[in-house]
């Protein structure tokens, strides 16, 4: 769809994936469709009295070009699930948010990624697991997604910086707030860390309890797992694991103290057998694809030299043919050989069966 239509139903916040096929199927595309919204188009697409009377409120005051000055000030950029760029691996749920508003770099969608959630009252023990996983699980190349919540989101994404990994924190509110307001500064530490800050809200729309669920789905729909670290019986996080297994991803709770209120819900999705249990990051891992080093090492930073750490960043724990390092880097394949070999005599890659992986 063109930008100005995008902008507007993206404003509108009325679009959901269900009403967009209803009105694609009636109207041929979206951007007839919204010239010709009126009350009986949304009451038709199931909005209710109050949400019509809103939506043509701002539908007659709004204006596509102010909007679009807003994101362009703000560093933000809005896609659909019309568009290429469109995240590949949310494509494929049930219920795909149509529009995705982010800021930072949304190539690392493209990456295997792997949410880890958890309770906001974090202990020492949720802690102390996330600072001993999270290393070895962004040195693999895996990218880390969290809510940005207080607690074990706050965490993954510090450990994951600390550790020279790539994190994603998907929000559930628009990307014209940060909340909790406490965590502005570490939303600003993500994207200048070459991490993403992503929603499918308009921008001014407020945290509330219908966003944070929805916010969970698309951190289950965009990892190829999720690991559940501290939650209590009623944790949103099991929302989330409880989400990537609909959606046919790995689900993963970390076992705690019987006497802990914050493992309970872990041990809840466990004894259900709803989820898989987790005791060491290299079995998560292994779990979704990525092949660990074979010993746990401290953090491995990017090689010094620019050449090589851009050839590095492209690998991950998942293996890739030359072939395919080539095509992603946009470079001759000779280069990226000899690239690859020097990484390989500093430890920094190594072969398996023809294909290479992060060492």
């Amino acid at each position: 769809m063109d930008h100005a239509t995008a902008i507007t139903w993206f404003a509108l916040g009325v679009l959901t994936k269900r009403r967009y096929d209803i009105l694609l199927k009636r109207f041929g595309t979206i951007a007839d469709a919204l010239t010709a919204l009126d009350s009986t188009v949304l009451q038709e697409i199931g909005c209710k009295p109050e949400t019509v009377e809103r939506t043509l409120s701002l539908r007659k005051e709004f204006s596509a070009t102010v909007y679009a000055q807003r994101l362009a000030k703000a560093g933000i950029t809005l896609i659909s699930m019309e568009d290429a760029a469109y995240p590949a691996f949310l494509r494929e749920i049930g219920d795909p948010p149509v529009f995705l508003s982010y800021r930072g770099d949304l190539s690392l969608l493209s990456k295997p990624c792997l949410g880890i959630v958890g309770s906001r009252n974090m202990t020492s023990y949720g802690k102390r697991i996330v600072d001993a996983w999270v290393p070895e699980i962004a040195g693999c190349g895996v990218v880390t997604i969290s809510g940005l919540a207080l607690g074990i989101d706050a965490e993954v994404a510090r450990s994951t910086m600390a550790s020279g990994g790539k994190t994603v924190a998907v929000l559930g509110h628009g990307l014209a707030r940060i909340y909790p307001p406490t965590h502005a500064a570490l939303a600003k530490d993500i994207t200048d860390s070459g991490g993403l800050l992503v929603s499918e809200f308009p921008l001014d729309i407020a945290p509330d309890k219908y966003t944070f669920p929805a916010r969970n789905r698309i951190i289950a729909g965009l990892s190829r797992g999720v690991l559940v670290v501290e939650a209590g019986e009623e944790s949103g996080a099991l929302i989330t694991a409880d989400l990537a297994i609909d959606y046919g991803r790995e689900a993963f709770a970390v076992p705690g103290s019987v006497f802990s209120e914050l493992s309970a819900g872990c041990h809840a999705i466990l004894s259900r057998g709803e989820a898989k249990i987790a005791v060491f990051a290299r079995e998560v891992l292994q779990d979704i694809g990525v092949l660990a080093p074979e010993h746990t090492q401290a953090p491995v930073l990017p090689p010094e030299d620019p050449a090589l750490r851009r050839v590095w960043e492209a690998l991950s724990g998942v293996p890739q043919t030359l072939s395919s390092v080539v095509e992603t880097l946009d470079r001759d394949a000779a280069s990226i050989g000899a690239a690859l070999t020097a990484l390989e005599l500093l430890g920094r890659a190594r072969s398996v069966d023809g294909c290479w992986v992060r060492a």
